[in-house]
């Protein structure tokens, strides 16, 4: 019996990958499997930032001599410029495999086609397109950081049955159970920035690190506070370096006091413009210094009711994870995404459901914009 067909060994290699996802960022998470005379011969997947081998490697080393005339399958192209490590097209070529299956062409500029370029140049027949959607979905933050220079914004929010995030009293903790809570301390675990506003560090007070997460997790993910004008003090876990960074983004407007304060506790602190309403900071802004000056691929925005409506609004939510209650909480809650909305459904931006997960008493909902968001339902 052989060992699977292309989509079969492409499947495989993508759980390759899903196992290194926490720690391979700002490198993408890619798994290669190699294939000779229908067996199984290599497995790798890209080992820990920055100087980890990338997954094609870890599986040559792991086939030895049975990687001459194999079949590798590979869930993103292989690079083929000099980073922390060496080309992985040239250890392919190298290593005398006969065939590389390959599910997505690499955006990263430095790639870009060139990895199969080589591959073909060598004689090596080379396929690209097998298992692509799968991969897509999982490699999703990094092709879009790569692709718009923006940090792919992952909204999470979790919600009672009729949309609301907060009794009419304001509490919120908590409208979930624990098997909710412990699978968005996952995704957390999965991004490299935690995003809040000021009304979400004032009102919870929040620690924004990983924890309940069974895995090893070598660094917490950057702690972003997203304060404008300064209302938040600099006390509290929000404030305390030796749980994890903590990085404020403000603007101009914010009082060289409550800056002072902010440095003088251990946060960094970078000014962006101002929303373009007069209000806020400029979101694109600070998805794109969080993609270029902090190598962050996912930022998973966990704010209120307003930022989360910032985001929609502005069309910047790239994933939304809503995590809903069996709960009603009424008119006067508060709801999940307070923004302005558009003036009619024809102009609603639609959204894909992707997944649903029962988890307890609970119930994820995955959606991710369709391509063309005017489609009508």
């Amino acid at each position: 019996m052989g060992a699977g067909s292309d989509e079969e060994l492409m499947a495989r290699a993508g759980e390759l990958a899903e196992s290194a996802r926490l720690v391979t960022p700002p490198n993408p998470w890619v798994g290669c499997v190699l294939v000779r005379d229908g067996e199984v011969v290599g497995r790798g997947a890209t080992g820990p930032y920055p100087a980890g081998p990338h997954a094609e490697v870890a599986a040559l080393r792991d086939a030895g001599d049975r990687a001459r005339g194999a079949t590798a399958y590979v869930t993103l192209e292989p690079c083929d410029h000099h980073g922390n490590t060496p080309p992985c097209s040239e250890a392919l070529v190298d290593a005398g495999v006969a065939r590389v299956v390959v599910a997505l062409e690499d955006p990263d500029a430095r790639v870009a086609g060139a990895g199969l370029a080589r591959l073909r140049a060598a004689g090596i027949d080379v396929s690209v397109g097998t298992g692509a959607d799968a991969v897509r979905w999982s490699l999703a933050p990094y092709l879009h950081q790569r692709a718009t220079g923006r940090a792919f914004a992952l909204v999470k929010t979790a919600m009672s049955l009729d949309g609301r995030t907060a009794a009419a009293d304001g509490s919120s903790q908590w409208i979930t159970g624990i098997e909710a809570r412990a699978d968005a301390h996952r995704l957390r675990a999965e991004s490299q920035a935690v995003v809040v506003g000021p009304g979400t560090a004032l009102a919870d007070r929040p620690r924004l690190t990983v924890r309940e997460v069974d895995a090893r997790l070598d660094r917490q993910p950057l702690r972003v506070l997203l304060d404008s004008r300064g209302r938040v003090p600099a006390t509290g876990p929000l404030f305390d370096a030796t749980l994890a960074p903590t990085l404020v983004m403000t603007t101009d407007a914010a009082p060289d006091a409550a800056v002072d304060a902010w440095q003088a506790a251990g946060a960094k602190v970078e000014t962006v413009a101002p929303g373009a309403d007069g209000r806020g900071v400029d979101l694109v802004g600070v998805l794109t210094r969080l993609a270029r000056s902090h190598a962050v691929l996912q930022a998973m925005i966990e704010g209120g009711s307003r930022l989360h409506g910032a985001f929609a609004d502005e069309h910047l939510a790239d994933r939304i994870v809503a995590y809903v209650a069996p709960v009603l909480l009424g008119a006067r809650a508060l709801p999940a995404f307070g923004g302005s909305g558009p003036e009619s459904l024809a102009a609603a931006t639609r959204w894909q459901l992707r997944d649903v997960t029962a988890l307890g008493a609970d119930v994820r909902l995955t959606f991710e914009r369709l391509a063309d968001e005017t489609e009508a339902a």
